[in-house]
């Protein structure tokens, strides 16, 4: 299955540490979108076109648990897992990530490649693949013979 993420920290080695995990579980085949707070997350959001959300819990601007909120409060969002990465770990965190912002799952920091598979594996399972839409073809698209014939009609 292949999966569009996007990955949000405000941290570059994080976001990359984040990344090359998921690659290692082979939970999926990922495609990243990388956003480094949530206000540019939000611009790079679209449930269209984004299967999976891992999130930090504390960056400038907008946190992860402001940014699920968001999400959450749009239409046709509820598909879409949102996973908080985070150096948090209290019990009532967790509470508030996965009750209250609507959370997936909660992944902590440090973590290892084993503790993704875990923790993703059900939580990927569950994802729906996209329909694929047909790409319209080009005007006057086509090949060498599709020119040809044209040229010769």
């Amino acid at each position: 299955m292949k999966l569009r993420a996007l990955v949000i920290d405000d941290s570059r080695i994080m976001r990359r540490m984040v990344m090359d995990g998921l690659q290692k579980t082979n939970l999926a085949t990922f495609e990243f979108v990388e956003a480094e707070d949530g206000v540019d997350a939000l611009g790079k959001f679209s449930p269209d076109d984004i299967d999976i959300v891992f999130a930090d819990w504390n960056m400038p601007r907008m946190t992860g648990i402001e940014f699920a909120h968001k999400i959450r409060s749009m239409a046709n969002t509820d598909h879409i897992p949102i996973i908080m990465v985070t150096s948090e770990k209290t019990m009532g965190k967790m509470e508030i990530a996965l009750d209250k912002a609507g959370a997936s799952a909660y992944v902590s920091k440090p973590f290892t490649v084993e503790e993704l598979q875990r923790k993703l594996a059900r939580v990927i399972a569950g994802i729906q693949p996209r329909p694929l839409t047909p790409k319209a073809p080009k005007p006057g698209g086509g090949g060498f013979f599709s020119k040809l014939m044209r040229d010769m009609g």
